[in-house]
Order: structure tokens, then C-alpha cells, then sequence
């Protein structure tokens, strides 16, 4: 039922007022279709526009970090490099100095001055040779400073040598022999571990000589050694080319087949050698030495036969000879000492001389 048509209704419904048509706002312009925003999804480079705003700032300043660190690097390996490189000049300053030094200097020989009285020692060690510190050249400056020496009553040649050359050992006895006679002075030769050959030369110059029971003594003889490829030559084939001028210029050639001839040359050489040799040891020990077929001919003993045979005078050390014989128990070395800086020098001579023969060879190979 409819409210107007109840009867019971005194007062009548207010009518419903009028709708009033409200005035519609004035809608906001239409934009044109290119102004118009059209809602969706928003394009990823505006929506991260914002993103990369803010987040810009860091990669900057890693940026920024390394290249300082790569700055500070530099500046670190220039500097290293700067101090290296100065290192580097004073080394060799101090090189080139060091070789002068040794070049200029008296031979660097171990020279005390006058002490009180002592016993004077030089040491023979290792081979004989005329580049080694067993030289005669050596050996001959270092002995004479020790007899100069007022203070020194005797002096002592402690051996442990196999040996050598015999033009050098034969030198080192005559300058002993020489000094003995100038300056009235003993020489003692106490063995250690070996005294052979050459270095038994040495010795025979001593007005005695003392081992240990165990040291090797003799070898009294001479040799000359070397190496044949003829075999060898023949084998692979190789020929050997050899042009002299004097028909014992090629004597001995390893590359060659012996010459029955030139080996007698060489065999009476040594035994004139061996001679000379023998009548060393003879002068030397004199009534001392009780001969034997086999003394000269190139064995050796130990030090206990060596006495009974007069090669020897008795067992004793250097500590023995100085106290109980010397009366001298203060013992000075004056053993050549070798320094650095005389090393150097002598390989670096060494290394440009054996340059030097080798090119002369190269441009000339004839000898």
C-alpha cells in the first residue's frame, strides 16, 4: 500500500519537494589525446628514475676509492724503485771500491807486527798450484814475514796438502832453505792429514818433521796424466785435423795415437824430474832416512811407518811442537788471508782473461 492512499492519515505527506536538477560541476577539460595520462603500468626507466637518484651517490665514491688506491700503489712501487735503484748504485760502488782496494793492497797477507816471543805458523793447505792459496807466491811472502818477525823463535809449516806442482814446491824449498841460512831461525813441518808429493817436497826442507800416527805421508815421484779419444774418435766417425810446424808440436795429443818416440821424451822428462826430487828428500833428511827400492818409488805410508822408515821424525801436533819443542807456546799465524774483495777480483780477472783467450783462439788457432 502506497503511503498516500492510507486513510488514516490525518495530516496529509508533505509532498516530496521537487528535485531540483543540481547543477552539474563543469567537468575539468578533456585533455587532448596527446596530453592525456593514460593509468597502466609505468614505464621501468621512470619508475626507477627515482631509484638511480638516490643510489648514484655510492658508485661514485668506490669510484673515487680506487682510483686512490691505485695512486698510492704507484706512488709506492716509484718510490721502491727509486730505492732500489739507488741500492743497486752503492753496491756497485762499493764493489768497484772493494777491487781497487785489493788491486792496491799488499797481497792481503796476514802480517802481525813484533810481539813477544811466539811461534810462527803457516799453513799449507790443498794443491800446490800457482792460482791457488798453496802457491808458491803466496806461501814464499807469508814465510819470509814469519822469519823476519824477531819475536817468532820458530816457525811451523802445518801440512795437509796432496800435493802439486813441482816447480812450485820446488820454489817454497829453496826460499825456505834460503831464509833458514839468512836468519838462523828452525823450521818444524807438522803433517795432519795428508803430506804428499809435492807437498812432501815442502817438507823435506824442515829441520824436522812431525805426523800423526795416521797421517798419509810420501808419494815420492812424478807423473803426468791425461786422456786418449782416439777409440772413441774412430767410433762416431769424427777426424782429427791437426797442422804443426816442428814435429813434436802435436807431442801428446789426446786426439792423436801415441808416438812411441815422443812418449820417451816425455819419460825421461819425468824421471829427471823424479831425480831431482829424490835428491831433495836425501839433502833434507840426510843419515835420518833408511832407504828402501820402494821409498821413491811412489807409495805412501801412514805416519807411524813413516817414522820407522826416517820419512818422519816423531808423532807430535802443533800445540806439541810449540810447547815442547818451540819452548813457545803463543802461536800467530801468518797464513795469506784471502779476503772477499781479492776473490772478486781474481774471478772477475779470471772470467775476462779466459774471454780474452778464447777470442785469440777463435781469430788465431794456431799454438
Amino acid at each position: 500500500m502506497q503511503p498516500s492512499d492510507d486513510p488514516s492519515s490525518s495530516t496529509p505527506a508533505p509532498a516530496p519537494a521537487p528535485t531540483v536538477a543540481a547543477e552539474p560541476a563543469p567537468a575539468p577539460a578533456t585533455p587532448e589525446p596527446q596530453d592525456r595520462v593514460v593509468p597502466g603500468p609505468v614505464p621501468a626507466a621512470a619508475a626507477s628514475a627515482p631509484a638511480c637518484g638516490a643510489t648514484a651517490s655510492p658508485p661514485l665514491d668506490r669510484m673515487e676509492e680506487l682510483l686512490r688506491q691505485v695512486s698510492v700503489e704507484l706512488l709506492r712501487e716509484r718510490r721502491a724503485d727509486r730505492r732500489w735503484q739507488r741500492t743497486l748504485r752503492l753496491g756497485w760502488f762499493l764493489l768497484v771500491l772493494a777491487v781497487a782496494w785489493a788491486l792496491f793492497s799488499q797481497g792481503g797477507l796476514h802480517r802481525p807486527a813484533p810481539t813477544t816471543a811466539h811461534t810462527a805458523l803457516v799453513e799449507v793447505r790443498g794443491e800446490i798450484s800457482m792460482d791457488t792459496e798453496a802457491s808458491a807466491e803466496l806461501l814464499v811472502a807469508s814465510i819470509k814475514s814469519a822469519f823476519e818477525d824477531e819475536g817468532a823463535q820458530a816457525v811451523v809449516l802445518r801440512i795437509n796438502s796432496p800435493g802439486g806442482s813441482p816447480v812450485q814446491s820446488g820454489i817454497i824449498n829453496d826460499e825456505i832453505r834460503r831464509l833458514k841460512a839468512l836468519h838462523k831461525k828452525k823450521v818444524y813441518a807438522v803433517v795432519e792429514e795428508v803430506c804428499a808429493s809435492g807437498a812432501y817436497y815442502i817438507a823435506a826442507a824442515a829441520d824436522e818433521i812431525y805426523v800423526d800416527k795416521a797421517s798419509i805421508v810420501g808419494s815420492i815421484g812424478v807423473l803426468m796424466d791425461g786422456f786418449g779419444f782416439t777409440g772413441a774418435m774412430e767410433k762416431f766417425g769424427v777426424e782429427r785435423r791437426l797442422l804443426t810446424a816442428g814435429e813434436n808440436k802435436g807431442m801428446l795429443d789426446p786426439f792423436s795415437p801415441l808416438n812411441e818416440r815422443q812418449v820417451g821424451y816425455a819419460k825421461a822428462m819425468l824421471d829427471q824430474i823424479h831425480r831431482q826430487f829424490i835428491q831433495v828428500v836425501k839433502e833434507g833428511r840426510g843419515d835420518r832416512l833408511k832407504e828402501t827400492p820402494e821409498m821413491f818409488s811412489g807409495l805412501f805410508w801412514n805416519g807411524e811407518e813413516a817414522v820407522k822408515m826416517g820419512l818422519a821424525d816423531a808423532l807430535g801436533n802443533l800445540d806439541y811442537v810449540a810447547r815442547e819443542v818451540v819452548k813457545a807456546e803463543d802461536i800467530i799465524d801468518y797464513t795469506p788471508q784471502e779476503n772477499v774483495a781479492e776473490r772478486l777480483a781474481k774471478r772477475f780477472g779470471a772470467a775476462m782473461g779466459q774471454g780474452a783467450v778464447r777470442a785469440m783462439r777463435e781469430l788465431a788457432p794456431i799454438r
